[in-house]
């Protein structure tokens, strides 16, 4: 029997952290566990109420200290223990069908990693939106699918490299390739499109499924989206991308090197960021991101 163990990196608003937790317990298939790793929240409420779940397929785990988000997702990799895991983020709600959803694709597809199946995107009130970036994933990025398309080798790198299209709380992995290859040191931003194109260099495949079952929240309070007005997020992602250039390199997919190298997607959106770092006179983040439109230091 497979078993979607859900693991739930959280450190942030409770009430939102409890919608998520809430949708856990609502899906229609039964077999899963979820595993939630608290990262030292300062919130003395929590621990009771997950006591007072009741539910035995809910562990609460608390780190004595706080280990940043990078070391958090780590522990919750040593944590899983089934088949087949998500690491769903502390905002996001899962649609009843999404367990159900991800178990029959691995039924029928039992030789992929990685699993994406469809995704709407909600706001901080959870009404559903799409602004400029999830219109670039779904227009310009994003292969057009109706059921379900498996993706692999350059093919898939250079597809996500044009644009990172995937949703990473709503991916179901499978459990034994992502434990394997486990989260790159010193990577905050791109941890996850890191951790997908280690698996594809690897050979393992990517399936999508147009099935709609997960929502992400997206809204201006987030992590990625301080980062991305200071500028720091791209950084990160300009050495990123031109390490993932030399790797593409050294494998022979020089389609995927060209792309990673000039990896326009990212610099398009600091452009779209620029206005705002300058009308909040955030000289920090304008520098950051100017060089980053320029491909200044590549």
């Amino acid at each position: 029997m497979t078993i979607v163990d859900i693991m739930l990196p959280y450190y942030g608003p409770v009430d939102l952290m409890r919608e998520t937790v809430r949708s856990v317990l609502a899906q229609d298939d039964p077999h899963w566990r979820l595993t939630v790793v608290d990262d030292g929240y300062p919130d003395a409420s929590i621990p009771g109420w997950f006591a007072a779940l009741g539910e035995p397929r809910v562990r609460y785990v608390r780190n004595e200290r706080n280990l940043g988000a990078n070391r958090n997702y780590q522990k919750c990799l040593g944590l899983i223990e089934h088949e087949l895991a998500v690491i769903m983020g502390a905002d996001d709600v899962m649609l009843p069908n999404y367990v159900g959803t991800v178990r029959e694709a691995y039924r029928a597809h039992p030789d992929v990693a990685m699993l994406q199946p469809g995704v709407r995107i909600i706001d901080e009130r959870g009404r559903h939106t799409c602004g400029l970036v999830d219109n670039a994933k779904r227009r310009l990025y994003a292969p057009k699918v109706l059921g379900t398309r498996t993706m692999s080798g350059e093919e898939a790198a250079v597809s996500l490299l044009r644009g990172n299209w995937l949703y990473f709380p709503s991916l179901c992995w499978r459990s034994a390739a992502i434990k394997e290859i486990g989260f790159r040191e010193g990577l905050d931003v791109v941890q996850d499109l890191g951790l997908v194109l280690d698996l594809i260099y690897r050979g393992e495949k990517l399936l999508v499924d147009s099935t709609v079952c997960f929502h992400y929240r997206r809204h201006s309070a987030s992590d990625s989206s301080w980062r991305a007005l200071a500028g720091t997020r791209f950084v990160e992602e300009r050495r990123f991308f031109l390490d993932t250039a030399k790797r593409a390199a050294e494998l022979g997919w020089s389609r995927a090197a060209r792309v990673a190298r000039t990896h326009l997607s990212s610099r398009l959106n600091a452009l779209t960021l620029l206005p705002s770092a300058i009308r909040a006179h955030h000289r920090t983040g304008v520098s950051n991101l100017t060089k980053h439109v320029l491909g200044v230091g590549d």
